[in-house]
């Protein structure tokens, strides 16, 4: 969660219209899960995302394949939305040289690329027109051996030899006029609103085509590389699995129809035959103990600047604050809020930042960030420790909301939990916003980011290296997910795995 709601690099705070941002909170809290709307004003990306964004950078320049391209304002203003670039020197030349190696087997060896590692703990990959490729350390963490991160970059490089992005726009401008002229030059604003709707499942069907297109490319030059193909599929199973963690449900939600990728599932298939068309598993190398060695000691999670979570607590030096969520509750912190829910999802709760006008009371920020009726009489002003508050009662057709705005010095923040049906989440509610206080020196001055850690198993057991594991929950699945391993499967002892450590 960033300071202020402001865009990160540019110190440019961003004005969010309050309907939106009250339309937006409440679909967030009702549909928790992978949304990528936030609380607040959402950036805009921009790029050909391969999974639901370091080539670690000296400090001079990126690493280029061929002629060096001139940094331009779109490249900035990208890598600052996703918290700056992470250095790592051992990284970025691993990156570099298995980008030489794709280029080289691609059907455009002349093309020049650059690399960038962004320090960004999202599962992320994606490529410019340009030629630039963007990969976060959130994705690195999760690949587990050197094929499985050329299969991202080998479907990047594929998005950018194929054209795609330059499709895209040219289609999404021939819709755009067609829709104009209907509209404005024939005076049929009815049906040119029609054809702009069928325009967007074009342009999301155009883009699964794509998706689909650059993954059976990128097999092809993976295994023209030398690297294992079947790689790529042990990727997107993993990133799979991810996302069924993150969900909390064991299975990975569906794909909402307008979505610009197909579903995870489809893509395994599709990789898994492109790779069986080049040869039996077995075929290339998957070089993993130098993958290994190049990620040792990478950071892992939120960086503790922008606000770290620590088991049911949620410690921002930045802002000063910490607060602690009640029992069952498993929380995230994203750019813009940060979110929690219980297992089963029948509890969720909401915490981020709001701009409020000068002299407005925190009842008026309530009603002016909601977007259903408040019930009548409930609005409360009081105060929560130190803090100045009001709190309210929310009723929706499905679910039960307790809100409070409460002001810590000149910020303004809301919290927010939602039960669903009937039952009113208040109790637990008074004890969360209760727990908001001013983070002391000692607890910030002991906030280390966690750090993937690789050490050899000195037994079979799966279980042995997880009680190592530095994370809030569930640590034998992420265990599991980190190292690419099934439920049940037995370690190699003496074999290296990944773990995560302060």
């Amino acid at each position: 969660m960033q300071r202020g709601a402001e865009q990160a690099g540019t110190g440019e705070r961003r004005a969010c219209a309050p309907a939106g941002v009250r339309a937006r909170v409440r679909a967030l809290l009702v549909g928790f899960g992978l949304a990528g709307v936030l609380a607040g004003c959402a950036a805009e990306q921009t790029g050909a995302v391969l999974a639901p964004a370091a080539v670690t950078v000296p400090a001079e320049a990126p690493r280029t394949t061929g002629r060096q391209r001139p940094a331009d304002s779109d490249h900035l203003k990208l890598v600052a939305s996703f918290g700056g670039e992470y250095r790592s020197p051992a990284t970025l030349q691993l990156l570099g040289e298995v980008t030489d190696r794709l280029v080289r087997a691609s059907d455009r060896p002349d093309q020049t690329y650059a690399v960038t590692l962004l320090d960004s703990s999202v599962v992320n990959a994606f490529a410019l027109p340009s030629g630039r490729l963007y990969v976060t350390r959130g994705l690195l963490a999760l690949a587990s051996d050197t094929s499985e991160i050329a299969a991202v970059l080998a479907h990047e490089i594929a998005h950018v030899t194929l054209a795609h992005a330059t499709a895209r726009t040219e289609l999404e401008l021939r819709s755009q006029l067609v829709s104009r002229v209907v509209a404005d030059v024939l005076n049929d604003p009815t049906t040119g609103a029609q054809l702009q709707n069928q325009s967007r499942f074009a342009l999301a069907r155009f883009s699964r085509e794509q998706e689909l297109e650059a993954d059976g490319v990128g097999v092809r030059t993976l295994a023209r590389a030398g690297y294992d193909p079947y790689g790529a599929g042990r990727f997107l199973t993993s990133l799979n699995r991810t996302l069924a963690l993150k969900t909390g449900t064991g299975a990975p939600g569906e794909p909402d129809m307008l979505a610009t990728h197909p579903g995870t599932a489809e893509r395994i298939a599709l990789v898994t035959r492109a790779a069986r068309r080049s040869g039996a598993p077995g075929i290339g190398v998957d070089d993993r103990a130098r993958y290994l060695a190049a990620i040792d000691g990478l950071a892992y999670g939120d960086n503790p600047g922008e606000g770290a979570v620590r088991g049911r607590r949620f410690i921002h030096p930045s802002l000063g604050i910490a607060f602690e969520v009640p029992d069952g509750f498993a929380i995230e912190n994203t750019r813009n809020a940060v979110l929690g829910t219980t297992p089963e999802g029948s509890r969720r709760l909401l915490f981020d930042q709001v701009d409020a006008e000068s002299g407005q009371g925190l009842d008026a920020v309530l009603k002016a960030t909601w977007n259903d009726a408040i019930e009548p009489g409930s609005v409360e002003l009081r105060e929560v420790g130190p803090y100045p508050a009001a709190t309210a009662l929310s009723r929706g057709k499905d679910w039960t909301f307790r809100l409070a705005a409460l002001r810590v010095g000149d910020a303004t923040y809301r919290m927010i939990m939602a039960a669903k049906g009937a039952t009113d989440p208040d109790p637990a509610f008074r004890r969360w916003i209760a727990s908001l206080a001013a983070v002391s020196p000692s607890e910030t001055q002991a906030l280390r980011p966690l750090r993937l850690q690789v050490v050899q198993a000195s037994s079979q057991s799966a279980e042995d290296l997880a009680r190592r594991m530095a994370v809030p929950d569930r640590a034998l699945d992420r265990f599991l997910v980190l190292n690419g391993l099934e439920r049940g499967a037995a370690l190699r002892p003496g074999q290296s795995y990944k773990i995560v450590t302060e």
